[in-house]
């Protein structure tokens, strides 16, 4: 089998793929432990030390190869109807906020408080990433709008370093005291200078080499990309599952991993109902329908997990929301895909 089949293969069965990682981090996850303290020295930006850790350079991996998959020429086409764009990117931030306030008001219920917190501060973490790359790739898969898909993701992430703090501090008011200073601590961390060095900069990157390269290289090399992508995302998940669920099986605690669950697929499903929703309300067709859904209900989860574990270590059930949203938008996604494209059919 050549790396070719094994592309494909791998991106025909991601999910059960990211599944098995999941299991394999609650089996064996001392590898996945492991991963997390490799690092390559540090660097300086802003008088700030960073830790050039194997994290980050697998998060700048996912990005770049993310703003490579962007032809910017496509995006031209759709300046006509711009206001699609401004309105998704609206609502990729506010849906998950009224949706989050909801929730953090029904858990006040819950009898487990503090286990509350660590999925409103997960599900944060979820809403403040920026439109994940992998959105444009089931657009194109469901034969979606790629003009409209592409351009949810690039302004997305070239507005993060803003739009991402915001959101923090949005959600820090919804929090305890002690968590409120937990999402207060994460809009510094995950300001300009991390989100610009680790995600907007390699994302621009790829697309200035996507410009320079000749397009039948890029085309050729998408195959081995994904590969690339594939394993890259299977390893963060991996890894940062290894720090949280074992420990919340150990104390089987199963109450607070279905809640988390439910919770998590709400928010998700939610996201891609709200595409549809939009996609009816606009008058869209069927092509910018199915970009504005695999857009809105689709984020960066990986960057979201590798600002968890740098900047969040001893708070390690927070993963556990950014975990299950990432596994439920892969089974939203395929599902939108088939049904998308059956009614085609």
């Amino acid at each position: 089998m050549n790396l070719l089949s094994i592309s494909q293969f791998l991106q025909r069965h991601l999910l059960w793929f990211l599944i098995a990682a999941y299991v394999i981090a609650v089996v064996l996850p001392v590898p996945g432990l492991q991963i997390r303290n490799v690092s390559f020295g540090e660097i300086t930006i802003y008088q700030q030390k960073t830790n050039i850790s194997l994290l980050m350079i697998m998060l700048a991996i996912l990005m770049f190869n993310a703003g490579l998959g962007l032809n910017i020429s496509h995006i031209n086409k759709y300046v006509e109807k711009k206001y699609v764009l401004l309105a998704g990117l609206a609502a990729n931030i506010t849906i998950p906020i009224i949706y989050i306030f909801g929730v953090t008001v029904l858990m006040r219920l819950w009898s487990e408080p503090v286990e509350a917190q660590h999925i409103l501060v997960g599900l944060a973490l979820v809403a403040a990433m920026p439109i994940a790359g992998g959105s444009t790739a089931w657009a194109q898969n469901a034969n979606g709008n790629l003009a409209l898909s592409l351009g949810l993701v690039l302004f997305s992430t070239i507005l993060s370093p803003i739009i991402t703090p915001v959101t923090f501090n949005i959600f820090g008011e919804m929090a305890s005291e002690e968590f409120e200073k937990v999402l207060q601590g994460l809009a510094v961390y995950g300001s300009g200078a991390f989100l610009g060095l680790w995600v907007v900069l390699p994302s621009l990157l790829g697309i200035a080499v996507r410009l320079i390269v000749v397009e039948d290289w890029v085309v050729g090399g998408m195959p081995y990309l994904k590969l690339i992508n594939s394993i890259v995302l299977l390893m963060l998940n991996y890894s940062n599952a290894a720090v949280s669920l074992p420990q919340a099986i150990a104390d089987q605690d199963y109450d607070f991993l279905a809640v988390t669950l439910v919770i998590s697929a709400g928010l998700c499903l939610t996201l891609f109902a709200a595409g549809y929703g939009m996609s009816r309300l606009f008058k869209l067709d069927r092509t910018e329908r199915v970009s504005l859904m695999f857009g809105l209900g689709m984020n960066n989860n990986g960057t979201g997990l590798v600002l968890a574990s740098l900047a969040l270590p001893s708070y390690p059930n927070i993963m556990v929301p950014i975990i299950f949203y990432n596994l439920v938008q892969h089974i939203a996604a395929g599902t939108v895909n088939e049904v998308m494209n059956s009614s085609v059919g």
